[in-house]
């Protein structure tokens, strides 16, 4: 009888966490750039003044985003190890108390009396595939790489970038009147927010335009809360 191999947390995936990284660096950047620029234009700031702060924004968020990436993602590397070796030193002095873990989770996938028994000394017998069944089906923790800590800084930080420049290109056009170039700069956030929001569904599950509306939404409503208090404060 095969040992079944479940699919382990979804967080493994390279490409999962690729496309979560890049996700927070753009919708991120994007939204914080395009509430600043809002709020400042709604304050009756010039081009120069919003330029100034939509760059000095870039700057700070985009490494303060790859630098929180990266630091978090090695305090999940951290907490991985700590708990492979824990593991492994249960499986060492305690190996009953981990084989009655292991066979919960047998009977969970549906096998009984002498298959769990069976299944269960097959898997013992082979101290990894041990230790990678507890770690993903017990704990439910995906292994983090010793690269993955540097590779989502990058992302984070590079996807950040992106995302900030979007709602600035249109006040880079020569001659444009500061609230042309808002509007446009919504209409162009706008655009990348479903794409973005579509393109997610496409490559995962759900609804393409139903993934893509909430982007809007959530992405433009925060643009909008800059709008308000960049009107309040210019009021005042």
């Amino acid at each position: 009888m095969p040992i079944p191999q479940p699919l382990l947390p979804h967080e493994s995936h390279p490409h999962a966490t690729l496309l979560s990284d890049f996700i927070l660096g753009s919708q991120d950047g994007l939204v914080n750039v395009l509430g600043i620029l809002l709020g400042l234009v709604a304050a009756g700031a010039t081009t120069k003044i919003v330029l100034v702060a939509a760059f000095a924004a870039l700057a700070a968020e985009s490494i303060s985003m790859g630098a929180v990436a990266y630091t978090s993602t090695l305090a999940r590397r951290d907490f991985y190890l700590s708990e492979v070796e824990r593991e492994t030193r249960e499986m060492r002095e305690v190996p009953e108390m981990e084989r009655d873990e292991i066979r919960v989770v047998l009977r969970g996938w549906g096998y009984e009396g002498e298959e769990v028994e069976e299944m269960l000394r097959r898997i013992e017998a082979k101290p990894k595939a041990w230790l990678d069944m507890m770690m993903a089906f017990e704990l439910n923790l995906a292994e983090v790489k010793a690269d993955q800590p540097r590779n989502s800084g990058l992302i984070v930080l590079g996807a950040t970038v992106v995302g900030s420049i979007i709602p600035v290109l249109p006040f880079l056009v020569p001659g444009i009147r500061t609230v042309a170039a808002a509007i446009v700069a919504v209409v162009l956030a706008g655009l990348v927010l479903v794409a973005v929001g579509w393109y997610t569904a496409r490559t995962t599950i759900g609804s393409p335009w139903a993934n893509a509306g909430r982007m809007l939404i959530i992405g433009l409503g925060a643009g909008f809360a800059g709008f308000l208090v960049g009107h309040l404060l210019g009021a005042i």
